[in-house]
């Protein structure tokens, strides 16, 4: 008889999801709080993670894990979502957007920026 390792028990949707919540690093999120602080004048905390597909006609036009952060001073907003992305240069763009208006969640933050880049490619 020969005794091996045990199997890896095999990890529940949830602990998945905890894990890539926890490698959200400690750079990146300085970075995100880096383009808030340059985009809206306030300093932020990072408050969590939410994972967002953004599409169009039946297409995903983007996809990705946004960041929430709980904002301190900001003078109309207590909220602000963030996230990076792969510019066509391979460049990362940083995007921060404020929790006010019609932005009242994750994915409206990813709609609205969606919709000003393509204008803004037009």
């Amino acid at each position: 008889m020969s005794v091996g390792p045990s199997p890896r028990p095999r990890r529940t949707t949830k602990q998945i999801a905890k894990l890539k919540r926890q490698t959200m690093t400690s750079k990146t999120v300085a970075a995100l709080r880096q383009t808030i602080r340059d985009l809206h004048g306030c300093d932020a905390r990072w408050a969590g993670s939410r994972s967002i597909t953004e599409t169009f006609r039946g297409d995903t036009v983007w996809e990705g894990q946004v960041e929430v952060f709980t904002l301190i001073d900001h003078p109309t907003a207590k909220r602000a979502y963030a996230w990076a992305h792969e510019t066509d240069a391979g460049t990362p763009r940083y995007v921060a957007v404020l929790h006010q208006g019609p932005v009242d969640s994750a994915q409206a933050a990813v709609r609205a920026a969606v919709i000003a880049e393509y204008k803004e490619g037009e």
